[in-house]
């Protein structure tokens, strides 16, 4: 297609989309849960198709020598699509946002106002690799209210193309408004910016994905962004930590999934315990198959590590591989991770909880823990159900994005005839009378 006809499919997309959230905006929630509940039918009826597609997917993404971490977020087997449709039934169940009354207030003229959530509208959605981020930005954006029009990236898109077609063939019969749902079927480089400069019909836009994605969105969007930047994210271990529970958060945090944006990537250590517990997490680690990269400091502690270059600081490896470095003191700790932290998700462990309040309160990131693997830091482990993913923005959204986070608010005001000017009033009223 030349550059007219993607913007012409494109709009087109966009005015369907706008007619689509109108009527989305006025499905109750039984109606709303229906729909998705068909729509997980439909996945799992599809799971031969989509499988099939997915083969399609990895076979080039192999050709393409995509990395090992790249290939496993791509690939789809029976039980992970059947956890889509789960994930479907999942957000079907959760209470329903909109119509929530988030204030009231009752002014002493007489006028009663209401903030009321409602859906933001119409949101696109840019996003690589995964196709699971198919169904989950769908069901989380229908069950807001919200239409979508999803951009897969090229990686994943005979697997998107068929999760689509299913979730729409199988919505559609049980009130799924035409338009709700809409992959763009193409991957050129240009219809990302025919997206983010569609103002006209689209209300956000949410890029998921690396940094140059999310640069690129950023600077050509003219609508609001929510940014979910990479998760470079850090373990601080406290002089005052249980040690053996240190090694067990990072080992999981780290190798767990370590293809993830929650997972590990920097261990800071308190100069007090390092030569005690760097040897013990090396331990650990070193049976999980993890490269440890060092600064000079821990380098002299650890028996099996490589130099960390200033790189490591800011580098999520998606791998095994963990950069670990000694520090001085909690604040230290609390400046190193506010420098080169993508500010997602940290975790200090200590037993101390004056330590722990000073980091919690100290480190700027979306999700900050104390004795807790970062790994928690998902929608569903939070209650939200699926998730659009992790907002790393302090505006309007932060941390896991579930259904709320895809809503905005409105004042609904009533009265019986207040008017602004008192005097116009009251002359009012005594010409009524007369």
């Amino acid at each position: 297609m030349n550059s007219e006809e993607i913007k012409d499919h494109i709009y087109s997309m966009g005015k369907k989309a706008r007619a689509a959230a109108l009527k989305l905006s006025q499905l109750t929630e039984v109606e709303k849960a229906s729909i998705l509940r068909a729509m997980a039918r439909a996945v799992r009826e599809a799971t031969p198709e989509i499988l099939a597609a997915n083969a399609k997917d990895i076979e080039a993404g192999e050709a393409k020598g995509l990395t090992g971490a790249m290939l496993d977020r791509l690939r789809l087997d029976a039980n992970r699509v059947d956890a889509i449709a789960g994930g479907i039934e999942q957000v079907a169940d959760l209470p329903d946002p909109v119509g929530e009354e988030l204030e009231k207030i009752d002014r002493p003229n007489g006028i009663h106002i209401t903030k009321v959530r409602v859906p933001i509208g119409v949101i696109g959605i840019i996003y690589e690799s995964r196709p699971n981020v198919t169904s989950d930005a769908a069901v989380l954006c229908l069950k807001s209210g919200n239409a979508t029009i999803l951009r897969g990236g090229s990686e994943a898109i005979h697997s998107n193309r068929a999760i689509a077609k299913a979730l729409q063939e199988g919505g559609e019969p049980a009130g799924l408004p035409d338009g709700a749902i809409q992959l763009i079927p193409f991957t050129d480089r240009e219809s990302v910016q025919v997206l983010a400069g569609m103002d006209k019909y689209l209300d956000l836009i949410i890029p998921r994905g690396g940094k140059g994605l999310i640069e690129t969105v950023v600077s050509l969007a003219r609508m609001p962004v929510i940014k979910h930047y990479d998760g470079i994210c850090h373990a601080f271990v406290d002089a005052a930590a249980d040690q053996d529970l240190a090694v067990a958060i990072i080992d999981d945090g780290k190798t767990q999934k370590p293809s993830v944006c929650n997972a590990l990537e920097t261990v800071l250590v308190h100069k007090d315990i390092a030569e005690e517990f760097l040897p013990k997490l090396e331990q650990r680690l070193k049976v999980r198959g993890v490269e440890i990269r060092a600064d000079e400091h821990a380098l002299k502690i650890l028996s099996d590590a490589k130099a960390a270059t200033d790189e490591d600081w800011v580098t999520e490896y998606l791998d095994l591989i963990i950069a670990v470095k000694v520090v001085d003191s909690i604040q230290a700790a609390i400046e190193h991770i506010n420098e080169y932290s993508s500010q997602h998700s940290e975790v200090i462990i200590t037993r101390d909880d004056v330590a722990a309040n000073q980091f919690l309160t100290g480190v700027d990131s979306a999700c900050v823990y104390h004795n807790v693997s970062t790994r928690f830091s998902d929608g569903e482990e939070y209650g939200f159900g699926a998730e659009i993913g992790i907002s790393t923005d302090k505006l309007h959204a932060r941390g896991p994005m579930g259904l709320k986070e895809l809503t905005s608010y409105q004042y609904r005001v009533t009265g019986d005839g207040q008017i602004k000017d008192k005097a116009r009033q009251d002359a009012l009223l005594s010409t009524q009378e007369a």
